[in-house]
């Protein structure tokens, strides 16, 4: 496996351990801003949940096996599983860690891809880091 499929395969199993906890948050928010944050909440779990589709379809464009398995996921992901999180700003804060853990791992990636001449992985992901920086941005500017 080369290492290029090795990293989006982590990237991957974090993307699917973030995306369950982003849906764990819309479920379970609680307080005077459910409304609002119900809604960012899908808006974000939704558009994961392309990403990891699209991550899954690169690693089989560069001829791997993308992981599929939960136990996968939990094995190698940096991303935690947050559990029973009901406090908006406890659920905004944890969306911050994930979303920064992902921008730091899609970095790492892209500087692989560079040095192995894989542009497709790295414009694919530099899209996401671009995308995933507003939204750092704006979830900060909603804690203050």
């Amino acid at each position: 496996m080369s290492a290029i499929v090795e990293q989006l395969n982590s990237l991957l199993a974090n993307y699917h351990i973030f995306y369950t906890n982003v849906r764990g948050y819309h479920w379970n928010v609680r307080g005077s801003d459910f409304f609002t944050l119900h809604v960012k909440f899908e808006e974000l779990y939704t558009a994961l949940q392309i990403q990891i589709d699209e991550i899954a379809e690169r690693i089989l464009t560069l001829q791997g096996t993308p992981l599929h398995a939960y136990s996968d996921f939990l094995k190698i992901s940096s991303i935690n599983e947050d559990k029973n999180v009901s406090d908006g700003v406890a659920c905004v804060k944890g969306i911050l860690t994930g979303l920064t853990m992902t921008i730091a791992k899609e970095r790492e990636i892209i500087d692989l891809a560079d040095e192995d001449d894989d542009q497709g992985t790295a414009d694919q992901l530099t899209a996401y880091v671009q995308e995933q920086e507003k939204l750092v941005w704006m979830y900060n500017a909603y804690l203050g």
